[in-house]
Order: structure tokens, then C-alpha cells, then sequence
């Protein structure tokens, strides 16, 4: 849908929205706990199961737990998630020590991670300010000004064996493990990274202790990949859809980008169940303090906000092809319809 609303619609005022969703950001201890069991006991579970298939030769079988497994980690990372946002558990402490422990499963840092999403909530749809740890999407003028060099950089950069392939390897292995741009901003980007990082050495000594190295790595690598695949794609098609929004500094309301720059993901339910909700990031943007078990109730509320920003999951496949924002037209494009149009240089 575009960024345009009917005067009688509340979703014409982001804003005033944003206002009326306060009364679902009352996190609960209670659903918290119960949310957490039924994500880290399964999945702890099925690693013991994969375990026991693997040594028992049973390998088939252990490979195709890999995904229910990978399933539930993804869904331990959105947990971390919330905590990250301050919406898991009504308690600032709770979230911040579940956040890290889960930040150590997830090879994620976790108060450097927060920090970063901070920005990239701050930023989303910004053109002129790219939100850290976001996928960088340029301009179809952008593009143009760039030397040929630089243009192949960004079409490698932006396909799809590169962001699904490459990418989700590189950032929870590599990336994660050391502050980078943040490596001269205090002790922060520090501490989070070398805690996890000592932290994730001492749970896989463990279980190498328990199942040795070769075989704890040979079920723990592919359940994180996995994994990292689906939180990756997942963090793709949320902001990368052909109607999404983007505008310059000047232009932007963050309440807007928020609603109307973020898509509302519709899954089957048993998906939407192990990707916690994150599906509907377009009131997760405007209302990041709601729990992800109570945003369910906004859409029964507001049903109107199931028609913004909408894509259904073969919708989505093809969004991996839109690389290139066109400011005339107001929308993601490809770079084969650049080229079409003689937007671009033919490569």
C-alpha cells in the first residue's frame, strides 16, 4: 500500500497511532516465563535429540531436526530481541541478563547489538542517514554517480547469493565477535563483545567436553547457519519491499518511516509462531515497546493496519531482486528494470 491514508483512517495520523498503542506495552512476567520455556526447552531438546540420532546412525534423521532446531533459535534471538527493546519482561534487569545470556546462544553481543538496533530504529527510511547494521540501498541518482568499479561492488554487494549466502556466516561469526566501528567509543562495544565472546567459549568447551569438538561443531554450525539465513532474510524483507518508504532528512517523519517504511509480513501460523511476530514490524517500528506475544492484539484491534505494508510469503520471494530506490517513482526497483528504463548503464 502507499504511504497515503483516508482522513477518517487512524492510520493517517502515524503519530496519533503510535499514541494509542501505548496501552499494549505492558510487558508480563507471567507470559514471559512461559514464552522462554517453550522456546529454550524445546530447543534444548532437539539438540539432544539430533545428538543421540548423530551417534546412533541415525544421521538422516539428526539433519532434519537441524531446522525445527534452527526454528527455535531464531526464536530465542527474537526473545533477545524484545529484552533488547525493553518489552520482554516488565523488569530493566531481567531483560538486560536474559538479553546477554541469549546474546551468548546467539552469538550476538547483546548491549552492543542493542545500541546498534537503537540506530537502525531511529534511522529506517532515512536516505541521507543509513541505519548502522542496515542493508545499505542507494538511489537510482546515487548509483549513477558511482564510478563502474564501485557499481559492480554494489550489484555484488546486493545479490542474493551474497546477502543470503555470505552475509548471515560473516556477521554472527565474524562481525560479531569483535566492535568494529564502535572499537573506539568506550568500553561498551568492548565488554559486550569479549563478555559474549568469553561466554560462548565457555558453553561450547562444555559441550565439546560432553560430545566432543567434531561432533558438537558438526550440529551446532548448521542449526546457527540456518538460523542466520532466516533472521537475515527476515531482517531483509521487513524494509526491502518495492512500496516501502524512503525520504530524505528533510522529509522524513520517524513516526512515518516507522508505519509505512516497515512491512507487515503475513505468515502461515506456525511460522509467525517461530519468528515471534516480527512479521508485523510495521507497528513493532511505530510501537517498539509492545511485546512481540502482544502484538497480535494490535492487528485484531486495528485491522486496517493488515493492509499496510502487506506481503504474503510468495510475495516476498521476489523482493530479493529490488536493490535500487527510485526517488521519482517512490519505490524499490531492480536492477534489470533500471536498465530497462535506461535508468542506469547496462552492465
Amino acid at each position: 500500500m502507499s504511504a497515503t491514508a483516508s482522513e477518517n483512517d487512524i492510520t493517517a495520523d502515524p503519530r496519533a497511532l503510535s499514541r494509542a498503542l501505548s496501552r499494549y506495552r505492558t510487558p508480563r512476567t507471567q507470559r514471559a516465563l512461559i514464552e522462554l520455556a517453550i522456546t529454550l526447552v524445546p530447543f534444548a531438546a532437539l539438540w539432544a535429540l539430533i545428538w543421540a540420532s548423530v551417534t546412533h546412525g541415525a544421521a538422516a534423521l539428526g539433519v532434519v531436526l537441524m531446522v525445527p532446531a534452527a526454528g527455535f533459535l531464531v526464536r530465542l534471538f527474537l526473545i533477545m530481541h524484545d529484552c533488547g527493546h525493553g518489552s520482554f519482561f516488565p523488569s530493566k534487569r531481567a531483560n538486560e541478563w536474559v538479553g546477554r545470556a541469549l546474546g551468548v546462544l546467539t552469538l550476538t553481543p547483546y548491549d552492543l547489538w542493542r545500541y546498534k538496533h537503537g540506530i537502525h530504529h531511529r534511522r529506517s527510511g532515512n536516505l541521507d542517514k543509513p541505519s548502522i547494521g542496515g542493508i545499505r540501498t542507494l538511489t537510482v541518482r546515487g548509483y549513477q554517480a558511482l564510478p563502474p568499479r564501485q557499481r559492480l561492488g554494489y550489484r555484488l554487494y546486493r545479490h542474493p547469493l551474497t546477502l543470503l549466502g555470505i552475509a548471515p556466516a560473516y556477521i554472527f561469526l565474524i562481525e560479531n565477535r569483535f566492535p568494529r566501528q564502535f572499537a573506539r567509543e568506550g568500553r561498551m562495544p568492548w565488554l559486550s563483545t569479549m563478555g559474549t565472546n568469553a561466554g560462548i567459549i565457555a558453553v561450547a568447551g562444555l559441550m565439546m567436553a560432553l560430545v566432543g569438538p567434531v561432533t558438537f561443531l558438526a550440529i551446532q554450525l548448521p542449526i546457527l547457519l540456518i538460523a542466520a539465513t532466516i533472521g537475515v532474510w527476515l531482517f531483509y524483507v521487513q524494509h526491502q519491499f518495492e512500496n516501502t518508504l524512503w525520504e530524505r532528512e528533510g522529509d522524513r517523519t520517524f513516526h512515518r518511516a516507522a508505519l509505512y517504511g516497515s512491512s507487515y509480513y503475513e505468515l502461515p501460523p506456525v511460522l509467525q509462531w517461530f519468528t515471534a511476530n516480527i512479521g508485523i514490524h510495521h507497528v513493532h517500528h511505530l510501537a517498539s515497546g509492545i511485546p512481540y506475544y502482544r502484538l497480535p492484539e494490535v492487528l485484531r484491534d486495528y485491522p486496517e493496519l493488515r493492509e499496510i505494508g502487506r506481503l504474503t510469503l510468495r510475495q516476498s520471494l521476489g523482493v530479493v531482486w529490488l536493490a535500487l530506490w527510485d526517488e521519482d517513482e517512490r519505490r524499490l526497483i531492480s536492477f534489470a528494470e533500471a536498465e530497462q528504463r535506461k535508468l542506469v548503464p547496462q552492465t
